[in-house]
């Protein structure tokens, strides 16, 4: 792949964006190497040129877009934050604006997770569970437990507002499970998830 990551910035995205689309929208049993050489512009011959098959495309894409996710979003996250609502709204409006600026990774990763198809090889499913523990510690490490009502034990109150977002995580998934990433409106989805931080802010912190 040395060939294809030395390639033109504009032409490597180019090739990047139809074929994250692509799997996207198809999954990777339906994606079709045709439409994305289509879409990028390219010869199918140059396609295998820089990949030796659909399969060694489709892991590379996994791991480009993971690296993304941890450079474009989990880096720009303010940790000094020690407000536990405050910091999940900050890192859903740093999400945002990474999605904004590069849609397709995101609508080709929530596509992996709600497909639920994707047989990694070991190194990528270690660097998937690595960048699940590294959320995990971007949320819940460094925490200021004693915004936590005073009649309350903290610990007990944190662990029920980390429930309940994990909780609705979930059954945002399921609810979203089997949709196309890329015909889903997330604002409304947005408004939802500020409403639940504010009702638990205002049900579990100090006054």
């Amino acid at each position: 792949m040395e060939k294809f990551i030395n390639l033109d910035d504009k032409k490597k995205q180019k090739i990047l964006d139809a074929a994250l689309q692509e799997f996207a929208e198809h999954g990777y049993q339906q994606a079709s190497t045709n439409r994305i050489v289509k879409k990028a512009e390219i010869g199918k011959g140059m396609l295998f040129y820089y990949f030796k098959s659909k399969k060694e495309l489709y892991e590379y894409l996994i791991e480009h877009s993971l690296d993304f996710v941890v450079n474009a979003y989990f880096k720009q996250v303010d940790t000094a934050e020690t407000d536990f609502i405050e910091r999940l709204k900050q890192a859903a409006q740093v999400k945002m604006k990474a999605q904004l600026e590069n849609e397709q990774v995101f609508n080709f990763l929530g596509s992996l997770v709600l497909a639920k198809e994707a047989e990694m090889p070991p190194h990528l499913q270690k660097k998937y569970t690595e960048l699940n523990t590294l959320a995990t510690a971007l949320m819940y490490e460094g925490i200021d437990k004693s915004l936590i009502r005073k009649e309350l034990d903290a610990d007990k109150a944190f662990q029920l507002i980390r429930w309940s977002i994990e909780g609705y995580q979930n059954e945002l998934l399921q609810r979203l499970e089997g949709s196309k990433m890329t015909t889903i409106d997330f604002g409304p989805y947005w408004e939802e998830f500020y409403g639940y931080l504010d009702i638990l802010k205002k049900s579990f912190y100090r006054e």
